[in-house]
């Protein structure tokens, strides 16, 4: 006997398929809630085989504040690019960084490198080596604008965004 989790593989995804499909379409007519719902249950069904298994999220409250720090480094990242480029173009410092990483979870590293690239002044190149396994040592490539003190970047990525992603992964 087929069980509910067959037929709908991952709920809050479907619901949130459904209400994309109504809200793309602005409108709330039979045809569009009937493929709205075919959507939002085929789609899952088809495509639940090929996802990656995920790490849960072992303290909620702590993934809120990383979001919430994180939005406040983007602000005042902000103010430090527009002084930075707005100033003279010759007291600029960039460089490239290789900061090592003790995640070892692909979504974890993945936040890490989203959290870096979208705090302004800094891109994630690349991670070092791509297809590490087990306990091969990884490493996050940055880009930085200005680089005062590497080994203080290093410190600051480590302590203010990888630490708090090994305790919410």
């Amino acid at each position: 006997m087929l069980s509910l989790k067959n037929w709908w593989p991952t709920p809050v995804r479907s619901l949130f398929l459904f209400l994309v499909w109504l809200l793309l379409n602005n409108s709330v007519a039979l045809i569009h809630l009937f493929f709205g719902l075919l959507l939002a249950w085929l789609i899952p069904l088809l495509i639940h085989k090929f996802r990656l298994i995920q790490p849960g999220i072992k303290k909620p409250g702590a993934a809120m504040a990383y979001g919430l720090m994180v939005m406040w480094d983007i602000v005042i990242a902000n103010l430090q690019v527009i002084r930075l480029v707005l100033g003279p173009n010759k007291k600029l410092r960039p460089a490239f960084v290789t900061v090592p990483l003790d995640l070892t979870d692909h979504l974890a590293i993945t936040i890490l490198a989203s959290t870096v690239s979208l705090t302004p002044g800094t891109v994630s190149a690349d991670v070092l080596p791509l297809n590490a396994e087990g306990a091969e040592p990884r490493f996050l490539l940055l880009h930085v604008l200005d680089l005062a003190d590497e080994a203080e970047l290093i410190e600051q990525v480590k302590q203010r965004y990888e630490a708090p992603l090994k305790e919410i992964f």
